[in-house]
Parts: structure tokens; sequence; C-alpha cells
């Protein structure tokens, strides 16, 4: 018999989930989802239980939903929303767990990983953990409540991320508040064994935490904040064509990583993005759900799976495939809720 995807077992006072799908990369299946969720409804409550432990098994800690299942499930199909309703009740619960949620985070967190994982109060970070939210370039949007942390990342390094689908490693990801900690990975199992048994989530963590530099941050974050802080994708993207000296060549890769992406995604990004600064967490949820319910109903997301997951041939024929054809009326679409109404969170 095939192994569990994910396990769950009690080690001293932790509930200890580890991710156990390493062939691909801990990619959340529905099952997954379901099955934490119920894990963490139990230990919500249960007074043993003093805290959470996330971690995973393999080179990725998470690498995002299902999304190749979610494509092979057919355009309007429910198993499709039933997926994105799960897990965005899931990323709530994580957001609203009244004990300390720690994930030991190696190798890549991104899109539904981060959902698992940046909701909750502790995130370690070892040397190889890479961060970041891909769903432009296939199509999709920044989802799993994401918009609240990238809205609120400094110097509009949370827009910078979501348009260009921009990856961060460790030292860039505790810069913008992606991660808590740093620590070797080799002091993960020592981690565990030392929370389950401990009371002070937060001692525990500074004994084996490590300083970790930005690795780009540092310097750019002033050039982010000049290039991302006002306007629209196009006068994003002529910003950055028009930077010189030792900027150019950021500003030149960067445009072009964002011209790479869905003309539709990218506009509906930078709205979402910038109207998640002043709403509440539960409010980014509800607007996820309302977006991810209009994409699917679209067309860029079945075409980016396809050129990235299923024939891999990486060029996606977008529609509209320019930004200025891109109808408003079809992104203001997208902040509608659907017929059946908002989703119900926990």
């Amino acid at each position: 018999m095939a192994e569990p995807e994910i396990l769950f077992e009690r080690r001293g006072h932790a509930g200890l989930v580890t991710l156990n799908r390493p062939g691909a990369l801990n990619a959340l299946s529905h099952g997954m989802v379901t099955a934490l969720a119920q894990a963490l409804e139990g230990w919500r409550d249960d007074p043993e239980i003093r805290l959470v432990i996330v971690r995973a098994v393999g080179r990725a800690f998470c690498a995002g939903g299902d999304i190749r299942a979610v494509y092979e499930a057919g355009q309007g199909s429910p198993a499709q929303k039933a997926f994105f309703e799960a897990e965005y009740r899931l990323n709530s619960a994580i957001r609203a767990f009244p004990k300390p949620y720690v994930a030991l985070i190696d190798g890549y967190v991104m899109g539904g990983g981060a959902g698992i994982s940046v909701h909750g109060s502790h995130r370690v970070f070892a040397e190889k953990a890479v961060f970041a939210m891909p769903e432009t370039g296939i199509g999709f949007f920044p989802d799993v409540g994401s918009s609240f942390f990238l809205s609120r990342m400094p110097s509009q390094i949370g827009l910078y991320c979501a348009l260009g689908a921009i990856r961060l490693a460790r030292g860039d990801a505790l810069y913008a508040g992606i991660a808590t900690h740093a620590a070797p990975a080799t002091t993960f199992d020592a981690i565990v064994a030392r929370l389950a048994e401990a009371e002070d989530v937060d001692a525990v963590i500074s004994e084996f935490a490590e300083p970790a530099a930005p690795e780009s941050l540092g310097s750019l974050a002033p050039a982010i904040e000049a290039v991302f802080a006002t306007g629209s994708v196009e006068s994003i993207l002529a910003r950055l064509d028009a930077l010189q000296g030792p900027l150019a060549d950021w500003g030149g890769v960067t445009a072009a990583a964002i011209r790479g992406k869905s003309p539709t995604s990218l506009r509906i990004a930078l709205r979402q993005i910038r109207a998640a600064g002043e709403l509440a967490f539960e409010d980014c949820i509800r607007l996820d759900w309302r977006i991810a319910n209009a994409i699917l109903d679209g067309h860029d997301f079945y075409e980016g799976v396809r050129a990235a997951l299923v024939d891999k041939d990486q060029s996606p024929r977008w529609n509209p495939a320019t930004l200025d054809a891109v109808d408003p009326g079809v992104i203001e679409g997208h902040f509608v809720a659907p017929l059946d109404g908002d989703i119900p969170l926990p």
C-alpha cells in the first residue's frame, strides 16, 4: 500500500504534521487539505496539545496546491471549487488557530505551501528554503490569503513578488517578514524534540536560530518602493524600463519576468493586493474565493497549467495576449461575489 500523503502524530505536547508527498514536492491534494483541517480542529481544544509543528519529507516543504489535479478535474467541475473552498477554509483556520503553529521550512514553499505556513505564528527557514507566489505565471492569482501578507510587506515587496513571481531566499524572506527565524536544516529534528516537551516556543526556537542577511532586498528595497508603489502595470513596467546605471539589469530582468505573465492575472493581482492592504484577513479570503470562481470559468488558468505542467512547452498563449486588450469590465467581474455567495468561513 502507498504511504499516506500526510502524517499526524502526538509528540509530547505537540501535534506533529508531516507532509509526505515528496515525489510531487508535497503539493497539497484535496485529501491532505481535509485531513489537516480535521487534525487542527481536534487539536485546537485538546488541553494536552500546546502547539502544532508542520514539517515535510523531501526537497520541498510544499510547492503549492495540486494545480494539475484541479486542471484535470475539468472546467466547471464541482471538484475544482470544492478543493479551493476546503483550502481557503483551512487557511482561515490556521490564521485563527489559538496555539503556536510552527512551520519548519526547507526547500520550496510556494502558493498553497505559504497558505499552510505563513499564516501560522512561527516560520523557521533552513538554508535552502525559497518562497514564491508564482501564480501569475500560470494564469491564476496570489490566493490562499496571501494578499494579506503580501500587501503588508515593507517597500512594496509583496507586489514585486506577486507580479513577477519573484523567489525569495532565506535572508530575503526574513527581511520581508515571510520567515520569522532562520535555523540550519540539521537542527530541525532537535527543534521538534525540544518543542514537544518545552512550554516556551520562542525560547526554544531562539536557541537554534541564526542570523541570515538579506540576499538582495536590503539594497533593492528603495528601488522596489519607487517602482511599485503607484500606478498601473504599464506604469510599473515603464519605470523598470527606464532604470539606468547599477539598477538597469535588475529592471530589465524584472520587466521581462512580468511581461511573461498572464496579462489578465497581472491586472487582477495588482488590484487585489492594493485592496488587501485595507482588508481584514477574512475579507482577503472572501476576495480570493470571488476571484478564483471567476478565473476557473476563464481561459488563462487552463492555458497556463497546460504550458507549465501538461505539455511543458513553457509557451502559454494568453487570451487576451496584451495588457491593453484586457477588458476592464472582465477584471471587475472577478471582484464580485458568485451567485451562490461568499465562502463560509470557520
